[in-house]
């Protein structure tokens, strides 16, 4: 009988001394080595990391698919659990994690996100928020589109589990508006390299206010009270910017 698989954990970092820490000591006790990739940061991430003993490696930063591919690619074992760095390993997910590496049956695992939204955990508007994050790297690799990458496994077997990934996205409503403004622009760059089109009425109009009721109606939006109410909102905003941009580049052809 084979013996329990050995997991690298992946992280990619920014600048992130604030969440690299809690990130790298979660997994610790799941895989088998951590390996960060860091896009040159100027705070103090790369001393902290090194203070870890995790293998620390920088690489510049072309987008998040093409930088999380890379990180993948330097792991020492197929089998993969990936975080962002502003994201925990949660208990539940650990046990799960444990499991799989002693039984080992599927190509990927995915799992839920709970969400962290300005000191606020929200369960409605942004959960579950499904992500696969623990797969055997020689099935499958990061793509979709910029910034919003997603592990593709073209024909395997995934198993959705319950343990949730924890996301401490953002600390204050600021740096969610910041954001917005750049993964827009970066969205609809990205489509606009693909061919994408967009049409006014369609998606610069009618998309955000769908977006909108979405999160805030039908995903029971408002039971996460104010915040779930900013969340769905600046959601939709980021909509309306991003499919807005992409007309604009449509139109000038630029």
């Amino acid at each position: 009988m084979p013996g329990p698989v050995k997991i690298s954990g992946v992280i990619i970092t920014y600048n992130e001394e604030r969440n690299i820490r809690e990130c790298i000591l979660s997994m610790s006790e799941v895989v088998d080595e951590i390996v960060v990739v860091d896009s040159y940061s100027t705070d103090t991430t790369p001393e902290i990391c090194r203070e870890l003993k995790v293998r620390f490696l920088q690489n510049r930063f072309d987008g998040h698919i093409e930088q999380k591919n890379f990180a993948m690619s330097q792991a020492t074992y197929d089998h993969i659990l990936s975080l962002d760095a502003d994201e925990r390993v949660s208990d539940g997910m650990k046990k799960i994690i444990l499991d799989a590496k002693h039984n080992w049956q599927y190509d990927g695992y995915s799992f839920n996100r709970l969400n962290n939204y300005c000191g606020h955990w929200l369960r409605y508007s942004w959960y579950p928020d499904r992500k696969l994050r623990l797969w055997d790297r020689t099935r499958g690799k990061w793509g979709g589109t910029n910034p919003h990458d997603r592990v593709i496994i073209p024909s395997g077997n995934i198993i959705k589990v319950n343990g949730d990934i924890l996301h401490f996205a953002y600390q204050n409503l600021e740096e969610h508006f910041e954001q917005v403004k750049k993964f827009a622009i970066i969205a609809a760059h990205a489509k606009f390299e693909k061919g994408k089109k967009a049409y006014f009425f369609l998606h610069v109009i009618i998309n955000p206010w769908y977006k909108f009721f979405r999160k805030y109606i039908l995903r029971l939006g408002f039971l996460d009270g104010y915040y779930g109410f900013v969340f769905s909102g600046l959601t939709a905003y980021l909509n309306f910017m991003k499919y807005l941009r992409l007309w604009e580049l449509n139109r000038s052809g630029k």
